[in-house]
């Protein structure tokens, strides 16, 4: 058995040798930077590795040449010819480069203290600058081999290396390299994270399935190595390899993120011998806390689960990174394409990074999960270092104290500021009687305690909502307690918060290493801050302090509509309570849409983003993804596909063409997941039930038509009133937008199918059976695919309009 295994990985070498050539031919074509300097510094001639020339160094004769003499003691690796010679700095001194492209940069600096009879290198201490950061600070290498790995975006046409020695000590270097990356390696931003102002240090660079990936096999020479010494359970894993299934396909990630040795490889969780395994796969690295962190993931589809399909969970330090990860879906069915997430974490207290990847808790999901790579940068602090004497960490001790200057100071200073602060409330409540008219049935006031760090003051921005302090958060959050955590999605946690006026609030706080950025941040703010209605949720505040993404809403008692369908232990809503909420989504939804000069496009309407208060009010949220609506001579607003997967418009999601059109199709798919009180996409049923909307057609096609409806429910509806919620939601699930009705017609239907449900619904027990149960004949000769009974040559929404204006007691709230 030992020697099968030998002859097994015998062959994978070859494998990977063999492809190690056809890859480097490759990558030789891939990228060919402009700006190149490859120098072996105190070599008096040039050397050569791989098909890369590092020239000698040619300095001016005060600096010393030291030329190792014991050759032997330098480790084997791929660049081991580079620490023969080094340059030895007695006093500070700039390397100078031309840069012909501005923009991100690698920069290399090899190091290995070798000595001899006349120089121990491992004596020497010094720093290193280049632009306005500090790379390496009092710097004394290790008695091996290391490369410093930076990336910084050179925004002039040079670059000045600075070697600065300690007192009466020297400094050294055995090469450098300074290339230009391809600019889709390093990207602009991440969250809240600019990363063209920042500098980046490599910190690990792993590739999965313990094969290590060396310079000559990479497009910018990076070295991979292997990651089994990093594995916390080394029987938890199984090393996979497809490296000829890697498929790069057009508008995914290139060879220039990272190499088809890295895409073909993998470490995969070990569950063949236990199909019900709850165990994680966890890699642990070494970091300097205090400071943010870059992480990309690796991931390609080169295995299929047993299922066909490999679906798990991703954790950053215990955290959900993606729930539910679906590389099937991520890659768009292309078996062998690389796909990749981009990530940044704070590390204040933590010494470690772990990451994870495990089993989701999906019925009936086999436990599975992999990683092909994984790349951890860190991110230069505020005074541009990377050297950990230069961070000020936050203590989270419980027992920490400060110290009596500190006390002495925040008192007095707080009294001050609690003088500043009345005055400024009382100036700030005046200028809010005159605000504009709030559509909403209430106002929303907020007390603020004093601390030290509040010196910004509560900034009211008619265009930003209410500024909080972060500590208040804290206060408001017990210090972002798990305990207070109702809701998780794509943004990050959900906190219940109480204020100091005993006003309940949720709290929505961005992970650094969000999908949603900045952007949908500043959005989401904005919007709220533009309209106040009934059945919008309201925005409380923000705080974007110390790096921070938090937005404060209204608390909701009841949670999500979704929560109250599936998937929890919520009490069952009955049919005219899920009308009513469908009907109140309708009507902030068709407030947005005619509710000012422009139409506003919600992006992502589904029933987790419609909210229900203590009397299970609806109120639509989450406007991280909206848009404003095309202008008067346009008919559409052309954008990148972004939403929920099983909510998207069709025909947005081929021609990027977003209209209002889009969130009534979204509603529509709510529509049947009211009816049927079950997920969109359930992987856990049969093929044909998968998808909710595609079953549903196909139950009405076929008259199958009790099978869809909630069981719950299934008793108290009437029929008229089904076949008009029924039509409804077809219609709004037209292929073309065109077909769609407005959200406004949408609007009547409901009204209608509430008023066809009867005002003086009886309990199921007191209905007669033959009131219950659903008149196939009658919805077999009324549902045809498509259909919608309008009152003949009036239309919807002016009749909707006359409703109103003569109902004052239900009115919609519209203006």
């Amino acid at each position: 058995m030992k020697m099968k295994t030998s002859m097994d990985f015998s062959l994978l070498q070859l494998l990977i040798m063999v492809m190690s050539i056809l890859c480097l031919m490759c990558s030789s074509l891939e990228f060919d930077p402009v700006d190149n300097y490859l120098i072996d510094c105190g070599s008096l001639e040039n050397t050569t590795i791989g098909d890369r020339v590092f020239l000698a160094d040619n300095l001016n004769s005060t600096q010393r040449v030291f030329v190792n003499t014991s050759l032997e003691s330098i480790p084997s690796t791929y660049s081991s010819s580079l620490y023969k010679t080094a340059r030895i700095l007695n006093e500070t001194f700039k390397f100078t480069f031309s840069i012909k492209k501005q923009g991100q940069h690698w920069i290399r600096l090899y190091f290995f203290p070798f000595s001899n009879d006349f120089f121990n290198l491992s004596s020497a201490k010094f720093s290193v600058s280049a632009q306005n950061f500090t790379l390496v600070k009092n710097f004394q290498p290790l008695n091996a081999t290391s490369v410093k790995e930076y990336s910084l975006n050179i925004t002039s046409n040079s670059l000045v290396l600075t070697f600065t020695p300690s007192a009466t000590s020297f400094a050294f270097v055995n090469a450098l390299e300074v290339i230009s990356l391809p600019d889709e390696v390093i990207p602009v931003d991440v969250g809240i994270h600019n990363l063209r102002t920042q500098a980046l240090e490599t910190v690990v660079r792993v590739n999965m399935g313990n094969i290590a990936v060396l310079p000559q096999n990479d497009t910018s020479w990076r070295s991979w190595e292997p990651d089994e010494r990093y594995l916390t359970s080394k029987n938890l894993v199984q090393f996979v390899s497809n490296i000829r299934a890697v498929n790069y396909t057009r508008g995914g990630p290139s060879r220039n993120i990272a190499p088809p040795l890295v895409y073909g490889t993998a470490t995969r969780l070990q569950s063949e011998n236990d199909p019900n395994t709850l165990a994680n796969v966890t890699w642990s690295f070494n970091v300097d806390p205090g400071f943010d962190y870059f992480i990309r993931f690796h991931f390609c589809y080169i295995v299929k689960g047993p299922s066909g399909d490999l679906l798990f969970n991703v954790f950053l330090n215990s955290q959900y990174v993606f729930k539910y990860l679906d590389l099937n879906n991520e890659t768009s069915n292309v078996f062998g394409a690389p796909f990749y997430m981009d990530f940044v974490t704070r590390l204040d207290n933590r010494h470690s990074i772990g990451i994870s990847i495990g089993p989701t808790d999906v019925r009936n999901a086999y436990p599975d999960g992999l990683l092909n790579g994984l790349e951890i940068m860190k991110i230069s602090n505020f005074k541009g270092s990377f050297d950990a004497s230069d961070v000020e960490i936050q203590s989270s001790s419980p027992g920490s104290k400060p110290k009596t200057w500190l006390i002495l100071g925040s008192t007095i200073g707080g009294s001050i500021l609690c003088i500043v602060l009345v005055v400024l409330s009382f100036l700030f409540c005046r200028s809010r009687t005159r605000a504009p008219v709030d559509h909403s049935t209430e106002d929303h006031h907020t007390t603020v305690g004093s601390t030290t760090e509040e010196k910004q003051s509560i900034i009211s921005n008619s265009n930003m909502g209410y500024w909080f302090p972060f500590r208040a958060v804290q206060e408001a959050t017990d210090n972002f307690s798990e305990n207070m955590v109702i809701g998780f999605g794509g943004f990050g946690k959900v906190y219940k918060g109480v204020l100091r006026d005993n006003t309940k609030v949720a709290v929505k706080r961005g992970l650094p290493q969000s999908q949603q950025g900045l952007s949908e941040f500043k959005t989401e703010v904005e919007m709220l801050s533009q309209f106040r209605h009934r059945h919008l949720v309201s925005l409380i505040g923000y705080c974007n302090e110390k790096n921070e993404m938090i937005i404060i809403y209204e608390y909701m008692e009841n949670g999500t509509l979704k929560d109250h369908l599936y998937g929890s232990d919520l009490p069952n809503l009955d049919w005219r309570q899920r009308l009513e909420i469908c009907i109140g989504s309708a009507k902030g939804l068709h407030y947005l849409h005619t509710g000012s000069q422009k139409a506003i496009i919600h992006r992502d309407v589904k029933s987790s983003n419609i909210l229900l208060d203590e009397n299970l009010r609806a109120k639509v949220s989450d406007f991280g993804l909206s848009k404003i609506g095309p202008e008067i001579d346009q008919t559409h607003v052309s954008t990148a596909v972004k939403g929920s997967f099983g909510y998207l418009d069709p025909e947005y999601l081929t021609r990027q063409q977003l209209t209002e059109k889009s969130d009534v199709y979204s509603f529509g798919v709510v529509m049947f997941e009211v009816l049927c009180g079950r997920p969109v996409i359930d992987p856990s049923r049969s093929k044909e039930m998968v998808n909710l909307v595609e079953w549903v057609r196909n139950c009405l096609r076929t008259r199958d038509t009790e099978t869809i409806i909630d069981p719950t429910i299934v008793r108290e509806i009437r029929s008229e009133s089904l076949i008009k919620f029924v039509k409804t939601a077809e219609k709004c699930l037209e292929e073309y937008g065109v077909d769609r009705p407005t959200m406004g017609d949408v609007l009547w239907n409901l009204e209608y199918a509430l008023k066809l449900q009867g005002k003086d619904e009886k309990t199921r027990q007191e209905n007669e059976i033959s009131d219950n149960q659903l008149d196939n004949s009658v919805l077999s000769t009324e549902f045809s695919m498509g259909s919608m009974v309008d009152i003949a040559g009036i239309s919807m929404s002016k009749v909707f309009s006359n409703m109103v204006k003569a109902e004052n007691k239900d009115s919609c709230d519209i203006c």
